[in-house]
């Protein structure tokens, strides 16, 4: 078994521990007040000389904000057994589905923002610092909405391709949009390369990727928590799941949380971990063939831009899987390996998810279904284990 030591490793605070009956708010819908003691954001405030109290008003004051900018606050989203969407295609051991198409700006992207505001109040950092990212889709609309609920200023640095809609939705939002042209001979995002100028600057990397701010993974490992805690309250001993992956942070905090979750004894095991990418933009797939066969699989020649990402699933196109070493450890570690959906498989999870359930979900949330559909074609997940795929974004 190849030892588990990339980079990208958030790990947990120490004394983390797991809600119970005596632990004060252990039962509160808001996963960063209920989880408190497993995040990071909670420990520093602690460590600041902040109470425990402090650190729950402190939440309850962004959420409220948040809440009224984009008219709910975080809650747990909810896991649900997806049967009939099961039996459309025969997974017969059982489908489960986190929906975070209800979450803060409907899309699980707000978590990773929203723990990163409060490592900012917790931190002291000005309110007129800038924070900077870059997105054009769900990642920079969480991020507008989180920024504007505690009052920073937010520099979104988008492609020329950018929706027209989303960019009005963002100026709605106060943010400062900067539209980002290749330059002769870039490599890469140039999006990002802009924002890690600004971050050069002074600016705050306000971003889902763990690369330009580890602690991005601490908000998204509420997704793991949550999803962990419904997995023991539904009897999911054991598991597949299904995660898309674009810049990778998604993925990533999810099977952190879930490992937390497992050495807490909540889950028996972590739940088997594919990562799902399209035909159209798989450099995480091309990077585990490498790593596979490396003696250090976790070589950053491994990892280089996809030329010309492209795909129905817009918002896993990153060029770069940012995030690749956990996941590229955890595959390795299950004996496990990536999985590359088709266009078509695609688009039929979308079909699919919309004709069988009512999750509103957009082809890239609906995209580990896809995955999945790909796994059963290929054999890697039998149609007798229980599968768990995340829907992650809504349709807009």
């Amino acid at each position: 078994m190849t030892p588990f030591r990339p980079a990208g490793l958030l790990g947990t605070p120490p004394g983390s521990a797991w809600p119970g009956p005596d632990t004060p708010h252990g039962d509160d819908p808001n996963p960063f007040v209920r989880f408190r003691h497993l995040l990071w954001a909670h420990h520093a405030a602690l460590a600041a000389a902040l109470t425990d109290s402090a650190y729950v008003d402190m939440v309850r004051r962004l959420d409220d904000a948040v809440a009224e900018v984009d008219g709910t606050g975080f809650r747990a989203t909810p896991l649900l057994p997806v049967s009939e969407l099961a039996a459309a295609f025969g997974q017969r051991g059982g489908l489960w589905a986190k929906d975070e198409t209800g979450n803060v700006s409907g899309t699980h992207k707000a978590r990773h923002l929203f723990g990163l505001v409060l490592h900012l109040e917790v931190q002291g950092v000005p309110a007129e610092t800038p924070l900077a990212i870059a997105s054009c889709g769900n990642a920079a609309l969480g991020a507008a909405v989180i920024a504007l609920a505690a009052g920073r200023p937010l520099a979104v640095h988008v492609p020329v391709w950018a929706d027209p809609a989303v960019v009005d939705r963002l100026a709605d939002l106060g943010a400062d949009i900067r539209v980002c042209e290749r330059r002769k001979d870039e490599v890469g995002d140039p999006c990002v390369l802009r924002v890690r100028e600004l971050v050069a600057d002074g600016a705050v990397a306000f971003t889902c990727q763990g690369t330009d701010n580890l602690l991005t993974l601490d908000g998204g490992r509420t997704l793991g928590l949550e999803l962990a805690e419904q997995l023991a309250e539904a009897g999911v001993d054991e598991s597949q799941l299904v995660v898309q992956v674009g810049g990778g942070a998604l993925a990533s905090s999810c099977i952190q949380a879930l490992a937390d979750a497992a050495d807490l004894d909540v889950l028996p095991a972590r739940p088997r971990f594919h990562a799902v990418q399209t035909e159209g933009c798989a450099p995480l797939a091309r990077a585990f063939a490498l790593a596979v066969d490396s003696d250090d699989p976790f070589d950053d020649s491994h990892m280089w831009p996809w030329h010309d990402p492209s795909s129905l699933a817009t918002g896993i196109l990153d060029d770069v899987v940012y995030d690749w070493q956990p996941l590229v450890a955890t595959m390795l570690e299950d004996e496990t390996a990536p999985v590359v959906a088709t266009e078509a498989d695609i688009a039929e999870a979308h079909r699919l998810v919309h004709a069988h359930t009512d999750v509103p979900a957009d082809p890239t949330g609906t995209a580990g279904v896809a995955g999945l559909l790909a796994t059963r074609r290929e054999h890697t997940i039998d149609a007798d284990e229980p599968a768990v795929v995340l829907l992650t974004g809504v349709e807009r």
